[in-house]
């Protein structure tokens, strides 16, 4: 009785990059082995330092403005039209800021409220829902 390993690809001490098909009796047939990778990084890069890319996923048919941004320019500065250029509606920005202010402060908090609740629009027409 031998005590012969059981049938299985095998690492013939002869020829170290390939393996051996051992048939249990002899070595049959040979196939490369595939490099293995190493499991740690490359010196000189710490393995915290894989760069991660983050990207703002906006659904289609929304606007790629934020609406936290337009709700404060809009309250701290509404009366100035801001909140209108940061949208893009550059024509009603400069109407706010030129007779805004005859509103008593009215027009800004009415655009204002129309930030908050989502129903603002862009330059583009595209509604500003997005709160990021």
């Amino acid at each position: 009785m031998t005590n012969a390993a059981p049938p299985g690809w095998y690492t013939h001490p002869d020829s170290p990059g390939h393996e051996h098909w051992w048939d249990g009796t002899q070595y049959t047939q040979a196939r490369p082995v595939a490099p293995v990778q190493p499991a740690i990084p490359a010196q000189g890069a710490p393995a915290y330092a894989v760069p991660v890319q983050y990207v703002r996923v906006v659904p289609a048919g929304v606007s790629p403005k934020s609406r936290t941004v337009a709700s404060i320019l809009g309250f701290f500065l509404g009366g100035f039209g801001v909140d209108r250029f940061y949208l893009g509606n550059i024509g009603l920005g400069v109407a706010k800021l030129l007779v805004g202010w005859l509103t008593l402060g009215i027009w800004p908090l009415i655009d204002w409220i129309i930030i908050l609740v989502g129903s603002a629009h862009d330059g583009d027409g595209l509604p500003v829902t997005e709160w990021s």
